[in-house]
């Protein structure tokens, strides 16, 4: 039985956090538990403990230990016109929560996706146009807020990649530089909100750790 670790930490001006999570795998199915620094702070305790059985590319059921909540998450996909349509359905059980998430790959450079959650007005529309596998531009429509997000990242052959963000209803400009590897990687983000009268940046870091025995 493979077995995988993972930690993540993330430091901004305000605080420190870090999630740690284990995953084995059974043969098709994974089962993993997660856990956040509240669950060893203090303790060790129950709380940010949640545990999952995982099936990849085709349901996931999480189970919130200290909030005593279930998630289901079930993933298919089906044909249309010969191109992929990716469809996600996740459930909530304590909340009620209910969304509905597609994606149909036209080709492969050009994506369109709609994220949809039930009984309410939140619906967001997605394109996304990959120029020669290096540089993605991604225009966003909310219609519950009658609004356009845009994002613009660019990969670099050394593993780097950078983005860019705007969200037109907060007016938040937002910059990602990330790397990643097999065993490691990190992100260093800055974020503006252009409508503040003083414009303070905001600056966080996510180092993440990979073992695999």
């Amino acid at each position: 039985m493979a077995m995988k670790a993972s930690l993540k930490g993330k430091y901004d001006a305000d605080k420190t956090s870090g999630i740690g999570s284990i995953a084995f795998n059974a043969g098709d199915i994974k089962l993993r538990a997660t856990m956040t620094d509240a669950t060893l702070v203090a303790g060790p305790t129950l709380n940010g403990l949640s545990l999952a059985v995982e099936k990849p590319g085709s349901f996931i059921v999480e189970y919130n230990v200290p909030k005593k909540d279930v998630r289901f998450q079930f993933m298919n996909t089906v044909r249309i016109a010969e191109k992929p349509l990716n469809l996600t359905y996740i459930h909530s059980r304590a909340d009620n929560r209910t969304i509905l998430d597609g994606s149909l790959l036209i080709d492969s450079a050009n994506k369109l996706s709609a994220n949809y959650m039930v009984g309410t007005n939140n619906c967001k529309l997605k394109y996304s146009y990959a120029h020669e596998g290096l540089a993605t531009f991604e225009p966003c429509y909310d219609l519950a807020k009658n609004t356009w997000d845009f994002a613009v990242s660019r990969r670099f052959y050394s593993g780097d990649t950078v983005k860019a963000t705007y969200q037109t209803s907060s007016k938040l400009l937002g910059m990602e530089w990330s790397k990643n590897t097999k065993t490691s990687g990190f992100k260093v983000c800055a974020s503006v909100n252009l409508a503040d009268e003083v414009k303070n940046p905001k600056l966080t870091a996510e180092t993440t750790w990979n073992l695999e025995m």
